[in-house]
């Protein structure tokens, strides 16, 4: 049996063998991780955006560096979601806290 933020279905008991490819794309790990690249690009765009006097365009670096935890994101970093969803009781929050979190000692 999987972890549970890698269950897809009540069938990944009895048929987890059977669902494994589609476990990267469908899971609520997959949810997780894809929610993390769309708020790392938001933050990217505002920054671009120069009508967004609240974000300062990031440089190639800090591109990089925003994009690699969408690169690196792994098991870990979906459950540390999770547990900060626990205090936010909200999804897409955790997601910004947990970003916020994983770049604060950084120049961003």
């Amino acid at each position: 049996m999987t972890d549970p933020v890698r269950r897809l279905t009540p069938l990944d008991g009895r048929y987890e063998r059977q669902i494994e490819p589609l476990r990267d794309a469908f899971s609520e790990y997959a949810l997780i991780r894809e929610r993390v690249r769309v708020e790392v690009e938001w933050l990217i765009a505002m920054g671009d955006e120069p009508a967004i006097a609240d974000v300062r365009p990031l440089t190639d670096d800090e591109k990089r560096l925003a994009r690699g935890l969408v690169d690196g994101f792994d098991e870990t970093a979906a459950l540390r979601v999770k547990a900060i969803e626990r205090t936010t009781n909200h999804d897409v929050k955790a997601v910004e806290y947990f970003i916020k979190e994983r770049l604060k000692d950084t120049s961003l």
